[in-house]
């Protein structure tokens, strides 16, 4: 099991929650659009947000928008010290720095001794893409291992001035190198890990990305925060973190729903149905594992481990409830009787 830190009231791991995080991408010194896109993120499902401070100005603006922000704050610095010192005044509550690219190892020393006099935890944030030229010689590019020494020697840093409420993350654009990276940092320290993959690109690429690299570690027990990265509109990215932890199983607040793809013995229009169950048990927080199935081959028998479902027949369906065959019922009020029966044992929808 990992160390824990905290950041604010969020508990990072030793064993707590794996915890979904974003990052804004509006300009920090602009208050009130960052304070609602804070606040957006938080309403989709993220715990905590970093905000980029590249200037003073940036910065300056940190303790307004912590005042307003409903989840804790992480300030994200590179090369200039100052600022990370300014960002723990601000009541930050947490850092992502890059110890290797502040300066001098007295300005290292002075980040960590701002951070531990407010109490908040840094984040060693390793970048496949920005190792330092050293080590991409030694190993011959990015490699995991090379990742990994720039995570350690960063730690070493860090433990020379008697800090140590730290967090690791190694990242690349590269599925099968970030997990190994991940890996390997596993075995040789015992820092909670952020995980993620870097510069994924956008859309279905980068669900389908964060999904194999993200959901390869949790499986075997490796990471404890995560982002999901994505090029464009950030209030998605909590989205597909959170579902990755539903399907996973680590998360267990909404319905699980399974459904067959459609074939030739498919007679109702099963995505619609499909989309019209999803849309009805949207607010639903009970863990309940809903089935559409498409025909009665694929009904109750495969889905026998649902606790409500229904199986396609023509222009109806069959109404079932972990397992039992409850009665037929016409396409046009499927949708409808499927949630009636929800709401009968109890569960609010």
């Amino acid at each position: 099991m990992t160390k824990q830190i905290r950041a604010g009231r969020l508990a990072i791991g030793g064993g707590a929650p794996v915890s979904v995080q974003s990052m804004c991408n509006t300009k920090t010194e602009d208050v009130e659009a960052t304070v609602n896109q804070v606040k957006a993120l938080a309403a989709a499902g993220c715990e905590l947000v970093r905000l980029a401070v590249p200037t003073e100005k940036a910065a300056r603006a940190l303790r307004a928008i912590r005042e307003q922000s409903p989840v804790p704050l992480s300030a994200d610095i590179h090369f200039d010290y100052r600022l990370a010192i300014l960002a723990a005044e601000a009541g930050m509550d947490k850092l992502r720095i890059n110890p290797g690219n502040i300066g001098p190892e007295e300005n290292v020393r002075k980040v960590a001794d701002a951070c531990r006099a407010a109490g908040i935890p840094i984040r060693i944030g390793v970048n496949g893409g920005s190792l330092e030229k050293g080590l991409l010689a030694k190993y011959g590019g990015p490699t995991p291992e090379a990742m990994l020494e720039s995570a350690l020697g960063h730690v070493r840093l860090l433990n020379k001035f008697g800090f140590d409420d730290i967090c690791l993350s190694l990242k690349c654009s590269e599925v099968p190198a970030t997990v190994a990276a991940y890996e390997l940092a596993a075995e040789k320290t015992d820092y909670p890990l952020h995980v993620g993959i870097t510069e994924a690109g956008g859309g279905e690429m980068a669900v389908v990305k964060a999904a194999a690299g993200i959901g390869a570690l949790l499986l075997r027990g490796v990471g404890d925060t995560l982002r999901v990265s994505m090029t464009g509109d950030p209030l998605r990215e909590p989205e597909v973190g959170i579902e990755i932890l539903r399907a996973l199983g680590l998360r267990r607040d909404a319905p699980d729903f399974i459904a067959c793809p459609t074939c030739g013995r498919t007679e109702i229009d099963l995505e619609g149905l499909y989309n019209d169950v999803r849309a009805r048990l949207q607010s639903c927080r009970a863990p309940i594992r809903v089935a559409v199935m498409g025909c009665v081959v694929n009904g109750p028998g495969e889905a026998a481990a649902a606790d409500y479902g229904v199986a396609g027949g023509k222009d109806c369906g069959l109404l079932f409830r972990r397992g039992q065959k409850l009665r037929t019922v016409p396409y046009e009020g499927l949708a409808d009787a499927l949630a009636d029966l929800i709401r009968a044992d109890g569960i609010e929808i």
